[in-house]
């Protein structure tokens, strides 16, 4: 029995309508979370320290001069399944990130050429990568943040994580009209949030995770928001008359298409205290294993 059905006979079971279920369960996802591993539990990656690339391979950036800070890299075979997210059955992903790039260079379009995802396909030659020359100049980050950071082992459990939206009362006061819509119709939307709580607890620990929803990080837009306004900018450029309402409307439209084809690869705080990382991915491509075409978001805090 897959997570779904679980909650949807444990929802049933309490008397809850079908329908009702069922369109809660459309925006229930299921998400990777990581953290600092301990002694009794299954290694699945690790963060800092230095990344195993493949042999041959040079540190991710310093074909263009500018090496990448690596972030921490996964065994895709040792991570638990969750529902939604077609990862590789095996081989390594590895995360490369300059954040303080990444966020200047990557708005509305997600591509700076600051961030890095490297698949490492199962059965390939790896050996433990040299740091790249020069690599912790002191103005590498405005912060001095050291470009190398201490390695931690890190472990993996499976959480449920809905729109933000959905269960914090104040998050609804700005959703998009299709979101309070849905919200007026779920008559028993407390019992159903209470249940996916029961069903997985939350576990203190994680920083970094994969799938689920993008989290709304300071008073900036997020990453959906700006995709749909990269995607519709020719359109609104050709229609500059468009009233504002239909405009608006196209955009909650195409948000929420890009929330349902694409997934969260990556989400984590940052070494400094004012950048979040996330890298974003179509479904399809996630499942090609095409992880050139991913995006990054780099969000500011403040």
């Amino acid at each position: 029995m897959d997570r779904y059905e679980r909650f949807r006979r444990a929802a049933i079971d309490r008397g809850i309508p079908d329908d009702e279920v069922d369109k809660f369960a459309d925006q229930l996802r299921f998400a990777i979370w990581l953290g600092t591993c301990d002694a009794d539990e299954e290694v699945v990656g690790q963060d800092g320290g230095l990344p195993r690339l493949p042999v041959g391979m040079g540190w991710p950036g310093s074909e263009i001069g500018s090496p990448l800070p690596f972030i921490a890299s996964v065994d895709c075979a040792a991570l638990p399944r969750a529902e939604g997210l077609p990862l590789p059955v095996d081989g390594s992903l590895l995360f490369f990130l300059h954040h303080e790039e990444d966020h200047e260079g990557a708005a509305f379009t997600g591509q700076s050429g600051f961030a890095q995802v490297l698949y490492v396909p199962a059965g390939t030659e790896t050996v433990v990568a040299s740091p790249p020359p020069d690599h912790d100049s002191a103005n590498f980050f405005c912060e001095d943040i050291p470009f190398l950071l201490p390695e931690h082992r890190l472990t993996a459990w499976v959480e449920a994580v809905l729109p933000d939206w959905l269960d914090d009362e104040e998050e609804a006061e700005f959703a998009s009209d299709a979101a309070k819509q849905l919200l007026d119709e779920l008559k028993h939307l407390d019992q159903l949030c209470a249940l996916v709580d029961e069903l997985w607890p939350p576990r203190k620990g994680s920083w970094f995770h994969i799938g689920g929803y993008c989290a709304e990080i300071g008073g900036a837009d997020p990453p959906w928001t700006l995709m749909a306004h990269a995607n519709l900018k020719k359109r609104f450029e050709a229609e500059p008359d468009l009233p504002r309402a239909e405009r608006i409307r196209l955009r909650q439209e195409e948000e929420r298409r890009l929330i349902r084809e694409w997934v969260p690869l990556a989400q984590f705080p940052t070494e400094s205290d004012v950048y979040y990382g996330c890298f974003l991915i179509s479904s399809d491509d996630l499942a090609a294993k095409r992880f050139e075409r991913t995006r990054s978001f780099t969000m500011f805090t403040e």
